[in-house]
């Protein structure tokens, strides 16, 4: 999904004259670039799922002086201002200080606040430093946005501006991503939409695909993934998984859902066997689910792969269905005169398993010339199963941990395919691309 990061991206659902943001980013860490900020990104994309496009974007250090700058400039240019970090219990976390001295109020202990933050400790039978009381100060006036994941609760508060506009509404998350997604969910997202005018309420729906890259989806989908349509569709890639996410604002719930249904029918009919699921839904998860429809188990043997596709199993295993994968292997090479097809078969005899799956060392690609970077290089990939074989070269592109990531998945969308589940045809001729 396309980041709303400029005045521009107004015409992404947005009505005319409704709200813009800026997003404040606090720490040394990423100012000095030791860390990427991506909650900026990640807040920027649900901003502009619910119309409010942003305006700005604003990074700053642990510093008193600089905070008190960059929120004085940003009450007068935005009416929602998101912030993440500065929450902790240190003495550089400071932006419940900032916000205080910006709307010129003292700093107040919450009782409440201070409780769960002791019930945290209490929790894990460990005593609380003193210094995590400053996590239970608030400005006066502001509203607590609870924290159920962590010791930092958050800040909701009303900045007023100079002049006739009003004030502008800060919303202070922590830098933590789970803690401020979860947080967003329950709380500030909800109280952002229902200061747009008529927005109802919103909906979503989470599509996931795998089997072609972001590009290649969107051109499946015509005129679908675009600024200002209604239901807004985004896209987003993570690990060679792409995510389509249907957004839909209606006057109630049932409105929104009627929305969503015929789109994503649209796109389960343009991507076939491409999409494996919708929301929470992994691979491994579909993986495992078509092994369980089919009564089959699975066990796997790897090299190139660094013990990822048995990493992947294992964990869609401890959600469920348990007692469809059988263990992985994993080797530090290959023994001289051994094929990847005979792992695959030995594996398999070994475990007793339905189908053994087996991803071979990474060597140079057909037609490279083999000089390390310069050369490509692929990983074969082979499932033997009763009464078939199934045997790819998977290029290997992108950065380490994507390489590796598409491989598995790649590797382990073989036996979707191989248990039942339908495939899209170009999955089946020539491998996942993207």
């Amino acid at each position: 999904m396309r980041a709303s990061t400029g005045a521009d991206d107004g015409d992404r659902g947005a009505t005319p004259g409704s709200l813009r943001a800026e997003v404040v980013s606090i720490g040394d860490e990423l100012t000095t670039g030791q860390r990427l900020d991506t909650n900026s990104q990640w807040l920027s994309r649900e901003l502009g799922l619910l119309g409010v496009p942003v305006a700005f974007h604003t990074t700053v250090t642990d510093s008193l002086e600089d905070g008190l700058a960059a929120f004085r400039i940003a009450r007068e240019r935005a009416d929602v201002i998101l912030v993440t970090g500065g929450l902790g219990p240190t003495a550089d976390d400071l932006t419940r200080d900032v916000l205080a001295r910006v709307a010129e109020v003292p700093l107040e202990l919450s009782a409440g606040a201070l409780a769960d933050v002791e019930s945290r400790f209490a929790r894990r039978a460990a005593p609380m430093p003193e210094s995590n009381r400053r996590q239970a100060l608030f400005p006066r006036g502001s509203r607590i946005i609870v924290n159920p994941e962590g010791t930092a609760p958050g800040i909701d508060l009303d900045l007023s501006r100079t002049g006739s506009a009003g004030a502008a509404r800060v919303f202070a998350l922590p830098g933590v991503p789970g803690e401020m997604i979860t947080m967003w969910q329950a709380t500030v997202g909800p109280a952002i939409l229902s200061l747009l005018p008529g927005a109802g309420t919103i909906r979503f729906r989470r599509i996931k695909c795998f089997g072609a890259g972001e590009s290649a989806i969107e051109a499946m989908l015509p005129d679908l993934v675009r600024r200002g349509r209604e239901p807004l569709v985004g896209i987003t890639a993570h690990e060679a998984t792409i995510t389509l996410r249907i957004a839909a604002r209606g006057a109630d719930a049932a409105a929104c859902e009627g929305a969503i249904a015929p789109i994503e029918a649209l796109i389960r009919g343009c991507l076939g066997g491409i999409v494996f699921g919708t929301e929470d839904d992994e691979l491994e998860d579909a993986v495992l689910a078509s092994l369980a429809a089919a009564d089959a188990t699975l066990a796997t043997v790897e090299i190139g792969s660094l013990g990822q596709v048995a990493g992947l199993l294992a964990a869609a295993a401890a959600r469920g269905p348990a007692g469809r994968f059988l263990g992985g292997v994993v080797l530090p090479g290959m023994a001289a005169g051994t094929s990847v097809t005979e792992l695959a078969t030995r594996r398999r005899a070994e475990s007793g398993a339905s189908y053994g799956l087996a991803v071979g060392p990474v060597v140079p690609a057909p037609g490279s010339d083999g000089n390390g970077g310069a050369g490509v290089t692929m990983v074969e990939i082979v499932l033997v199963g009763p009464d078939s074989l199934t045997r790819r070269e998977h290029r290997l592109g992108g950065a380490g941990s994507v390489r590796l990531a598409r491989a598995s998945k790649t590797a382990i969308d073989l036996v979707r395919g191989a248990a039942g589940a339908p495939l899209a045809a170009e999955d089946k001729s020539r491998g996942a691309a993207g």
